[in-house]
């Protein structure tokens, strides 16, 4: 299957926010956070991290 090059920068950004929000509810869960705040932290987290990334710059606004 055939992506074009917004679509594949979409899917890669999309699975490393999921990823990262994975990683952030799994590490609050090891170490005895309540359930809640620890997907509270993931929701919060993954877009920070999306945001941050500069491998994103191929979408948003100003791509092209």
């Amino acid at each position: 299957m055939k992506l074009n090059k917004q679509t594949q920068a979409a899917l890669k950004s999309y699975l490393r926010a999921v990823a990262a929000s994975g990683i952030t509810v799994a590490l609050s869960i090891a170490g005895n956070m309540k359930p809640e705040y620890s997907v509270i932290l993931g929701a919060l987290v993954a877009p920070l991290i999306k945001a941050l990334d500069p491998a994103d710059s191929d979408l948003g606004v100003n791509a092209s």
